[in-house]
């Protein structure tokens, strides 16, 4: 292939899979906006509570991440049967990893306060999760649904069902967040039911998919019957993948802890700036399942050649899209910020004064996030996840979280200091997990 075949094979493949994250991030961006229009005690409970719930969440998306690799490998193969047991297998481990966290949802509020957090927010943190947490259990099962049929590049209905699930979690906001047709105002809890509803659509639509269009894999034929072996390489490959994802997003998550400690304003102006930042890495994270898929075909095929000129093509798009994020982010703060808040908003003002110095840190970062999330797509794609885990763990746990709260603590900055941490740990990882990807594959 050449690098103009690569380009057209990555966009084809990479725009229905960067759509079908920003609609799924549509869905937290909806809860934010219209939860900050209620008001911004119930902005920085949700803050918390999704970054809650988003820690959970993507320990057990590994499970169903495994599912790509796999399925892209043995699909380039020809092996079939492999391609039924572990997505099969890894349905079954999703399964099990919700129902071993139920209970730290109904929990939550004791372990809000644990970290610090004012008694409200934590309570009304805890109202969010005791509903939320029900919908971790289609959430993970739509995560391998996706990887199954991402790796077989059937993307288009991966898109369809997401923007599906998006809409109409904006109806069911306005609806049960602000008691309008009729319905109870409800506020965050209102949030929380439609995020649980819309979490079951998508499960419906690819299941039916699934069953239609891939009738030669059977997916759902026996669905009780274990399988230890393909369990195991789920497992094996899964849960440093979560780990790794932790790590990440465990950072965030101290990130948004650390914050609080400053005050409710500070935290509702990084929730702001922590959510468009997540929307722009929504396209990294789609190159990166590309890379995966593409990787894994290449590995599949004993193609060499194809699996680096892919790499340098997916790694290439992420670099320009960072910096057209990073221009925006620097030239246009306010309209970005505005969108999140009221116009009668009481701290409106000292919102935007702090979310600016995020956005302006949020840019920061950009190229880095984008280059780390590739780096990590390109290692799932040839299986190798155990040191990947090791390095994420060591630049954002060892590196990001200590100076984030260095600079914020000791040296004075407060919560931009939070932040500056952020951009050294993603930095220290993306070189780290971009030089094992390229020494291994011998690109000279």
């Amino acid at each position: 292939m050449t690098y103009a075949s690569h380009i057209k094979a990555v966009t084809l493949l990479g725009l229905p899979l960067v759509g079908s994250h920003l609609a799924q991030m549509a869905i937290g961006v909806t809860d934010t906006v219209m939860v900050g229009w209620y008001d911004v005690t119930s902005l920085a409970a949700l803050t918390l509570a999704s970054t809650f719930f988003f820690v959970i969440f993507v320990f057990g998306a590994g499970f169903g991440n495994a599912v790509m690799p796999m399925v892209a490998e043995a699909s380039a193969s020809g092996d079939d049967t492999r391609v039924r047991r572990v997505t099969r297998m890894g349905l079954w481990a999703s399964l099990g990893y919700t129902v071993l966290m139920q209970p730290v949802f109904l929990w939550s509020e004791d372990i809000l306060l644990l970290l610090g957090q004012t008694e409200e927010v934590a309570a009304l943190g805890e109202e969010y999760l005791r509903i939320a947490g029900i919908g971790l259990i289609p959430a993970l099962l739509v995560v391998t649904l996706k990887s199954y049929l991402s790796a077989l590049e059937r993307t288009g209905v991966v898109l369809l069902s997401t923007i599906g699930a998006a809409i109409l979690n904006a109806i069911m906001n306005y609806a049960l967040i602000f008691g309008n047709w009729g319905f109870p105002e409800l506020g965050i809890r209102g949030a929380a039911i439609a995020s649980v509803v819309n979490q079951f659509l998508p499960l419906i639509i690819l299941c039916i998919y699934a069953r239609i269009k891939q009738p030669e894999h059977d997916l759902f034929a026996r669905f009780w019957k274990i399988d230890g072996e393909a369990l195991w390489e789920v497992l094996r490959l899964g849960v440093p993948i979560g780990i790794t994802i932790l790590a990440e997003v465990g950072l965030f998550a101290a990130a948004s802890v650390m914050v609080g400690w400053f005050g409710t304003i500070e935290l509702a102006a990084h929730g702001v700036a922590l959510q468009l930042a997540s929307v722009t890495f929504m396209v990294h994270l789609g190159l990166s399942g590309v890379a995966t898929i593409r990787a894994g075909r290449a590995l599949g095929e004993k193609d060499e050649t194809r699996l680096r000129m892919g790499g340098q093509v997916v790694l290439a798009m992420s670099f320009i899209f960072s910096l057209l994020t990073i221009a925006v982010f620097v030239i246009f703060p306010d309209p970005l910020v505005s969108l999140f808040l009221a116009e009668d908003e009481p701290a409106r003002e000292e919102i935007f004064e702090i979310a600016r110095v995020f956005m302006v840190l949020a840019a920061l970062f950009q190229l880095a996030d984008g280059m780390q999330a590739i780096g990590i797509g390109l290692l799932r794609g040839v299986q190798d996840t155990r040191i990947p885990m090791l390095l994420a763990a060591f630049g954002y746990w060892i590196v990001g979280v200590p100076s984030g709260y260095y600079i914020s603590q000791n040296m004075g900055y407060g919560s931009p200091g939070v932040w500056g941490g952020l951009v050294i740990g993603l930095s220290v990882v993306a070189v780290l997990l971009n030089l094992r990807f390229w020494r291994r594959t011998w690109v000279q």
